[in-house]
């Protein structure tokens, strides 16, 4: 089994990447096909699922070590995505509480029963959990690569940076992709305005 756990650790985090790709990707359906703008506390949660995605692209790219910098390569990735999920928790209860009270329809539609930053709370929930068992599980790279802790040129580091398989060059584009589209979409609601109103009405850029 701890053999094989390495592959299953690397497979769960492509999942964990296309997963949070997939959740963003529903709520793009829901800005340009239901027509429903997403507020600030929207967007401010989105950029905090992209950013705990990105602790488990840093481990994909960098899982062949054990240490960068000095600093370990699990309690780098992982722990990008439990800050960046206790941030996005926060702002979701927050908006969460603002719609609280008894008769409140809150903002936007219900999606399976719930409001998207309902659902945004179980999401950054699982990133917390997901982040704290593979801490706990995942396994350093030296147990099973003993050859990992010696050094290597930086032509030897882009090598294996390279030799990525292409499910993960593949899931680097899904994910790329929906970067932009979630940029190209805030800066089109909020234009060349500092701040986004607190109901969007309309996509700023656009207006005359």
């Amino acid at each position: 089994m701890w053999k094989l756990w390495p592959r299953i650790e690397f497979v769960i985090l492509h999942f964990c990447v296309l997963a949070i790709c997939g959740v963003l990707g529903g709520a793009l359906w829901v800005q340009f096909v239901a027509g429903e703008y997403p507020c600030p506390l929207c967007i401010l949660q989105r950029l905090a699922m992209i950013l705990s995605a990105m602790g488990s692209i840093f481990v994909i790219t960098h899982g062949h070590y054990a240490r960068v910098q000095g600093f370990s390569v699990m309690g780098l990735g992982y722990g990008m995505s439990i800050l960046a999920a206790v941030a996005g928790l926060f702002i979701a209860t927050r908006q969460v509480l603002l719609h609280i009270q008894p008769g409140d329809p809150g903002y936007g539609s219900p999606v399976l029963g719930m409001h998207l930053y309902s659902w945004s709370v179980v999401v950054f929930l699982v990133v917390l959990l997901a982040s704290g068992l593979m801490l706990i599980f995942g396994r350093t790279p030296i147990l099973h690569c003993p050859t990992c802790h010696e050094k290597e040129s930086p032509e030897e580091s882009k090598m294996k940076y390279l030799r990525l398989r292409w499910y993960s060059w593949a899931t680097f584009w899904i994910f790329g992709a929906i970067i932009l589209i979630n940029a190209f979409a805030t800066f089109a609601e909020s234009g060349f305005h500092a701040f986004l109103p607190d109901n969007p009405s309309s996509y700023r850029l656009f207006e005359k």
